[in-house]
């Protein structure tokens, strides 16, 4: 969600404050740390839910870490439901409250628009109840080896119809918000369609089309604001053409590229976005990298043992070319007192 600018040029949303009404966009102090060649600015990942919890008081731990001096912002993940009701029907009070809580500590805001879930039970509250009425809903299923099966659900992007209603909720947002985030991301791009049980007309060739017609259209209407799209797996892609499509785009349209997971040296990352990742890094407008729940438990090939934060960080930066990174408020070091 965010960015432009090779290393050392500044992107849409990096290097600046997200400016209020009226104001135009200052040079912020975020709070970067030295790494390899260059510079990382932590920033923290949780729910929209969780950050109106931690700002409203009913979370105080979370809200000492948003003020931290070694934080430069927040991403928070928010739901398409969250942001539009009814079809035609756009709710931005509450990015609008997000940004005015970070904007008065100096802080960035970055958003995740989440149109998929790995909680089948979570639709109902996730997505608009037009598109699941229409039948532009289809189930997921998630067998990832380092975790127990999950039954999800996700928008069906391929269907032309939900992705036009999800394409004007970015216009919307995009004339609400552009030049004022700091970054907006679509989420991952793996996915596992449950194909027994679609109905939407799902293949892998049309949903990685429809990734595609998202990433070029976001990029179109956030012109201040960088856009940036999550990509890590793609479904039936074993020789990586279509990935190496996207990458292709995200260079030629300075579309920022990011992933929802940080894991140095893991082969199967390594196989698929990391390499592209590692190959692109410096024809990128950024690369930023999350370090979510399941990677702070994720053993390092090197060592057997957890990561660190000084590892995570060093690939990131140093292999992947990431600038940014969102980290889960559970992460060791944000339990200790910043230096």
């Amino acid at each position: 969600m965010t960015l432009t600018a090779t290393v050392g040029a500044a992107a849409p949303g990096e290097g600046a404050t997200a400016p209020g009404p009226g104001k135009a966009a200052t040079t912020a102090a975020t709070a970067p740390h030295g790494h390899g060649h260059g510079q990382v600015t932590d920033n923290l990942y949780m729910s929209l839910g969780a950050f109106e919890d931690a700002t409203s008081g009913a979370d105080p731990k979370v809200k000492a870490l948003i003020d931290r001096a070694d934080i430069g912002g927040v991403q928070v993940v928010a739901p398409w439901k969250a942001l539009e009701g009814k079809k035609g029907e756009y709710r931005w009070s509450r990015l609008e409250s997000a940004l005015d809580y970070l904007q008065q500590r100096h802080k960035k805001l970055f958003v995740q628009i989440q149109d998929r879930f790995f909680d089948v039970a979570m639709q109902d509250a996730n997505l608009p109840q037009y598109v699941k009425d229409a039948g532009g809903v289809t189930p997921t299923v998630d067998e990832n080896p380092d975790n127990p099966t999950t039954h999800g659900a996700m928008a069906a992007q391929w269907n032309t119809e939900v992705r036009t209603d999800f394409q004007a909720m970015l216009k919307a947002m995009a004339e609400k918000f552009d030049g004022r985030l700091a970054g907006v991301n679509l989420p991952e791009t793996a996915v596992e369609v449950d194909t027994e049980n679609d109905r939407t007309g799902y293949t892998s060739a049309s949903y990685i089309d429809a990734e595609i017609d998202n990433m070029r259209y976001g990029r179109k209407v956030f012109t201040r604001t960088q856009f940036i799209q999550y990509v890590n797996f793609l479904p039936d892609d074993d020789d990586h053409k279509r990935m190496k499509e996207m990458f292709d785009l995200a260079r030629e349209k300075r579309i920022g590229i990011g992933g929802p997971d940080t894991l140095p040296d893991r082969p199967y990352q390594m196989e698929n976005s990391y390499k592209f990742l590692h190959e692109y890094r410096n024809s990128l407008p950024l690369v930023a990298m999350a370090v979510q729940e399941p990677d702070i438990n994720a053993k390092d090939p090197r060592t057997g043992k957890p990561y660190t934060r000084e590892r995570f960080t060093d690939f990131a930066h140093d292999y992947l070319g990431a600038r940014q990174m969102f980290w889960t408020v559970e992460a060791d070091w944000l339990q200790r007192p910043a230096a």
